[in-house]
């Protein structure tokens, strides 16, 4: 009897049904819709994370460089300035400098990397460099002892170099790189002067397997080419850390035995804050940064995208919704004003109130289900349209505060040099909807439809059978 009532008044109210379904189906799909895509901008935060971390790296400790410590780029063209203005280098002579830089973060000594690896919770430490190649070339044009400015008659090129222990690929800036042409590293690479080129930069510049660059002023043979998972900013080159330390200068001082980036993995994700813990008190002067650290140094369109995401989409899903809830309960009271005389005939019959309020909850119900229904399948369309129409997302880390300016040395060049240790990721924004988003949207409908139910039948059972019975003509 309840299922052949139910059907023949869905079925006589055809049009207020479809009317609320579709208010619960958009409130609903709109829920589904900012969930996906906060989701997205979630996985795209990963993306920039996981790039910069590796593969199982739960931590990164990094040394900010000592204050005064080499005038962001003090190299061998510092000191040739100084030779121009003094006139012992004359007009027209040729410079060519290549120099292997740590520019962003100061060092670390294999004690401590020892010290870190040591520490309880730590399963893996590993020690690499994070460097960048600087090469000046140009002709001294003339200039007067002690005056004026010659930049504008050098160019520079730079880019990014990683030197990486060999022996221990994981944790590490090797982690998630995958080889796809010629070899990766062995042990019997550790002091050799070969490299692995990041795909993206070895097509950029014409290097295959094989290929000579100069790096620090020694030159190295491109053994095998590696790229990384989407959206991630790998250095061009990567080359032993032995080699790196024997190369790599901050400022003046050599960086032999030296690294400036620490990458720790912990034996349980639960262990993590107790690790970083550890390790800010083993090294004060250190920076230890877990994931949520790192995120909040993400800046550029992805940040802009969660901001949106969490904040205005949330709230015009709650408030679309909460409309929807409304217009569902104002509709269903108002129907449940115009069957009057059919409830009250009905509790002159016999039917109990609690019988007429299940009656109307479960016409109520059955409309939150197919609104939930229609509702999931706008939230699908919703994500699709993102996955189509969203524009590839970046995200910038900014680099250390350490300065990038060389004495003598101003202009476009500096700019150059400076911009050498920036971290910018590309990343394409998906809505994926998941399993918690249709489970929502499922809780959504049945919620919808028994708020509508429970007001509607609030108001059925105060119906009294005399005075719905005095409306009968």
């Amino acid at each position: 009897m309840f299922w052949t009532y139910l059907r023949r008044e869905l079925r006589r109210r055809m049009r207020q049904a479809v009317f609320i379904a579709l208010g619960l189906a958009l409130g609903i799909g709109l829920v589904i819709t900012v969930t996906s895509a906060a989701t997205g901008v979630q996985n795209a935060q990963a993306t920039v994370l996981h790039s910069l971390y590796g593969v199982g790296t739960d931590l990164t400790v990094t040394q900010p460089p000592k204050q005064g410590a080499g005038s962001g780029i003090s190299f061998g063209f510092k000191q040739q300035i100084k030779q121009v203005r003094s006139g012992q280098i004359a007009a027209g002579t040729k410079i060519n400098d290549n120099e292997l830089q740590n520019t962003q973060y100061g060092s670390l000594t294999a004690a401590q990397l020892a010290a870190a690896a040591g520490q309880e919770h730590v399963t893996a430490a590993t020690g690499a460099l994070s460097l960048t190649d600087i090469t000046v070339t140009g002709t001294v044009p003339p200039l007067s002892a002690g005056s004026g400015t010659f930049s504008s008659s050098f160019t520079t090129s730079t880019f990014t170099v990683d030197g990486v222990d060999v022996a221990h690929s994981s944790p590490g800036p090797l982690s998630s790189a995958a080889v796809t042409a010629g070899r990766g590293f062995d042990q019997a690479d550790a002091t050799g002067d070969v490299a692995l080129a990041d795909s993206g930069y070895a097509a950029a510049h014409k290097l295959t397997t094989g290929s000579a660059v100069a790096i620090g002023g020694t030159n190295f043979k491109v053994i095998g080419v590696v790229t990384v998972p989407q959206g991630s900013s790998p250095p061009n080159l990567y080359i032993p850390l032995a080699k790196a330390q024997q190369l790599a200068v901050t400022g003046s001082a050599k960086m032999t035995g030296q690294v400036n980036t620490v990458y720790i993995t912990a034996d349980s994700a639960s262990n993590i804050p107790a690790v970083q813990e550890e390790l800010t008190k083993l090294l004060p002067s250190a920076t230890v940064t877990d994931a949520s650290d790192l995120a909040s140094q993400v800046t550029g369109s992805v940040g802009s995208a969660a901001s949106l995401a969490n904040n205005l989409g949330k709230w015009l899903s709650v408030a679309v919704l909460a409309a929807a809830f409304g217009l569902a309960i104002l509709l269903t009271m108002a129907a449940v004003a115009r069957r009057v005389r059919e409830f009250g005939t009905l509790k002159a019959l016999g039917w109990r109130s609690r019988r007429i309020v299940g009656q109307v909850m479960g016409e109520s119900l059955a409309i939150g289900i197919v609104g939930g229904a229609a509702g999931v399948a706008l939230g699908y369309g919703g994500a699709a349209l993102i996955d189509k129409l969203a524009p590839k997302l970046s995200a910038n880390v900014g680099a250390s505060p350490a300065p990038t300016t060389v004495s003598g040395v101003t202009g476009k060049l500096a700019q150059q040099i400076s911009s050498a240790a920036a971290h910018t990721v590309y990343v394409t924004l998906t809505a994926p909807v998941t399993l918690s988003a249709i489970l929502l949207a499922v809780l959504l409908a049945v919620a919808g439809g028994l708020l509508a139910g429970i007001f509607g039948g609030w108001r059925a059972a105060r119906l009294r059978p005399a005075a719905a019975l005095t409306k009968v003509e």
